[in-house]
């Protein structure tokens, strides 16, 4: 896979890797330029969960809207774990992120007069939600910035397996990668970022695509990496309740727009309850999980003028309700709680550096100190278009590092977690779920010890357990029936040397994994 010129050698030393094909890693690759990125990731765009957002962009940019209002919603959203100063540059960059997308191409929907349409969703105090498309956003943003990244003549896809990140003194040096099974090839950057996406596909019950389970959290964790808050999973409340997996969402902006949440008698969910259908995630969340596991369903009612105009407003969500033969604007929706958005992940500073040199993370796979303990609506999307550029802003401004040898390369053959049966799944909506105790945590990181070593599922899984054991009260995403209360605000730090430490493994295979992909292309 090498070319044995010095000046490609060279070359090649000065390049980026991105990891990840997803909103994140698509956004990172186009500001790079123009340094030379080789971006490393499934093909298409369907692989990511950017594509299947219906979501849209919390942007405070109407009129009589203020960052500073974001600002405070998402503080509040976070239930104590936000750091203030990365909300506020968040949200505070709404505006450049917005006025990139149209430079971009991205087509935002607009009011009848012209101006951009905002719309409102769970625990914002304001309708701040760009969309495209209606709720289509995802798909409609990374389809348009996919057409710039073919165009692109700075970067180089490559279609492959991230076995292991390399090192060399405590620096990243590059990336080992194979072909599905084969010898693993060393590629030289300068910097490596990971934009891996989440790890939703570990749940049964997850709107995530299938190759969502933490394989860029255990590249990091396996090469030394600080994770942070792994045991915050956000449920979104709305899944449709149909027997596909993963489960297609029914956006809450459907519920701004003026659908209710009702059991199978008509009563009203959300009654009584602070802030009501629009509630913050994790509240409407367990409120919808405790009425199904008293043994009733629960409904999104958006029938007659409730939704007007549902079809044109909403065409996702009310053609995959048709697809599963039901009418929104007649029939009750079928909806339950799913695993949908990780809060925890690789700590990152301000401008995405991770802790080891030469590695960022960006998108879902980082934790950045915005969304805290609970994620509010529609951050996502902002928070990586914006730390993508500050990402490659902060890769630009360093001299490229002297070569440095790859480091020790992987020693045994990954085991592809996408390929096979997770069989954990429902073991974590039953124990790691939107409700959480002790003994059900126990038994889940008793079950996943042994696979650990060798599954990189397996070992992201573990720490989520670990995680929520060792937090023993409840807040914002997790939620301890045994331990109700919220105490003093904390972050969980957490390193795989002190995993090992704590959990009483001695060893560990050196060698990391990765999703199992064919290689080519390879520079």
């Amino acid at each position: 896979m090498g070319t044995g010129q010095p000046g490609r050698a060279r070359a090649a030393e000065d390049r980026v890797i991105v990891v990840g094909a997803g909103l994140a890693g698509v956004a990172c690759a186009l500001h790079l330029a123009p340094l030379p990125v080789l971006l490393v990731a499934p093909a298409g765009a369907g692989h990511a969960a950017s594509a299947m957002a219906q979501g849209g962009i919390a942007a405070a940019l109407a009129p009589g809207d203020h960052p500073d209002r974001h600002a405070r919603d998402t503080l509040a959203a976070g239930a104590g774990l936000c750091d203030p100063q990365c909300v506020a540059q968040v949200t505070g960059a709404a505006g450049d992120v917005v006025r990139q997308l149209l430079a971009w191409d991205v087509d935002l929907d607009r009011d009848g007069d012209g101006s951009l349409a905002f719309g409102l969703e769970s625990a914002h105090a304001r309708p701040r939600i760009l969309h495209a498309g209606g709720d289509a956003t995802g798909r409609r943003v990374l389809g348009t910035l996919l057409e710039r990244l073919n165009a692109a003549e700075h970067v180089t896809r490559l279609t492959g397996t991230a076995r292991q990140i390399a090192l060399s003194d405590g620096r990243v040096t590059g990336l080992w990668c194979s072909n599905d099974g084969g010898t693993p090839t060393f590629l030289p950057a300068r910097a490596v970022v990971l934009a891996t996406g989440g790890l939703g596909a570990l749940y049964a019950s997850t709107s995530n695509p299938p190759g969502a389970r933490g394989a860029g959290l255990a590249l990091a964790a396996r090469a030394g990496a600080v994770l942070r808050d792994m045991e915050f999973v956000q449920f979104h409340p709305t899944a449709l309740a149909v027997g596909t997996w993963p489960l297609p969402l029914v956006t809450e902006a459907l519920r701004g727009a003026g659908a209710r949440l009702v059991d199978e008698d008509g009563n009203a969910v959300m009654a009584d309850i602070a802030g009501g259908d629009l509630a913050a995630r994790d509240v409407v969340a367990r409120a919808v999980h405790t009425r199904i596991t008293m043994g009733t369903r629960v409904f999104l009612d958006a029938r007659g003028t409730a939704v007007p105009d549902l079809p044109r407003r909403f065409p996702t969500v009310h053609a995959l309700c048709l697809r599963h033969g039901i009418d929104p604007e007649r029939d009750l929706i079928p909806v339950r709680p799913a695993a949908h958005y990780h809060m925890g992940g690789i700590k990152v500073d301000a401008r995405g550096r991770a802790s080891l040199p030469g590695l960022y993370a960006c998108g879902e796979v980082a934790a950045t100190g915005l969304h805290g303990a609970n994620r509010l609506a529609s951050n996502s999307l902002l928070e990586a278009l914006a730390f993508a550029r500050w990402i490659a802003d902060d890769i630009r401004a360093c001299s490229a590092p002297p070569s440095r040898a790859p480091g020790r390369p992987p020693d045994r053959s990954p085991v592809s977690t996408t390929r096979r049966l997770w069989s954990h799944g429902a073991l974590m909506d039953e124990k790691a779920g939107v409700v959480r105790t002790a003994s059900g945590l126990r038994d889940l990181l008793d079950g996943l010890l042994p696979e650990v070593a060798q599954d990189d599922a397996a070992l992201v899984a573990a720490f989520i357990a670990f995680g929520a054991l060792n937090r023993t009260e409840s807040r914002g995403g997790h939620w301890r029936r045994d331990f109700p209360q919220t105490g003093a605000p904390r972050h969980g730090d957490l390193t795989l040397h002190q995993f090992l430490a704590a959990t009483g493994i001695t060893s560990l295979a050196a060698a990391p994994t990765g999703p199992g992909l064919a290689i080519k292309d390879v520079a």
